[in-house]
C-alpha cells in the first residue's frame, strides 16, 4: 500500500491468507477469508459468512473495535469506478435499519469489480 493512498483513506488489498492469520481469532470454525483491504490502520475483511470492519482507535491503535456485518443485513450496495480526474473507486453499503451507507474508498491498485463480485455472490444468496 502506498503511504499517500493510506493517508487519503484509500484502501489497498491484503493477501487473504495473511488476513486469515491476523484476524483468525475473529473467525468461526470453517469460516474462510475471501478478500481483505487495509487503510492506514483500519481493515475490512470479506469472509464467506460476513463482512468484518476493523476500527483501530486511539493514538497507539491498541484499542480495536470489530464490527461484524452478516451479509443478510446488507440491503443494497453500490460501486463507483475511478475516473479520469477522480482516481478513487468507491464502495457504499446500506444496512437494514440504517439510512446512511458505510463508505470505503479504494486506490487504483484495487479491482473494484472484484469487490462488487464478492458482494454480489454473498448478498444475493
Amino acid at each position: 500500500m502506498g503511504m499517500l493512498d493510506g493517508m487519503l483513506g484509500n484502501a489497498s488489498r491484503i493477501d487473504p491468507r495473511k488476513a486469515a492469520q491476523e484476524f483468525g481469532k475473529l473467525l468461526s470454525q470453517g469460516e474462510q477469508v475471501h478478500a481483505a483491504y487495509q487503510l492506514v490502520r483500519d481493515s475490512f475483511v470479506f469472509t464467506d459468512r460476513r463482512l468484518i470492519l476493523v476500527d483501530k482507535q486511539g493514538m497507539t491503535g491498541k484499542k480495536v473495535e470489530y464490527h461484524s456485518l452478516p451479509y443478510k443485513s446488507i440491503t443494497h450496495f453500490s460501486v463507483e469506478t475511478a475516473g479520469t480526474f477522480d482516481l478513487d473507486a468507491e464502495l457504499k453499503i446500506w444496512l437494514s435499519g440504517m439510512s446512511v451507507p458505510i463508505q470505503k474508498r479504494f486506490g487504483k491498485g484495487v479491482d473494484v469489480y472484484e469487490v462488487q463480485a464478492l458482494l454480489s455472490a454473498f448478498v444475493a444468496r
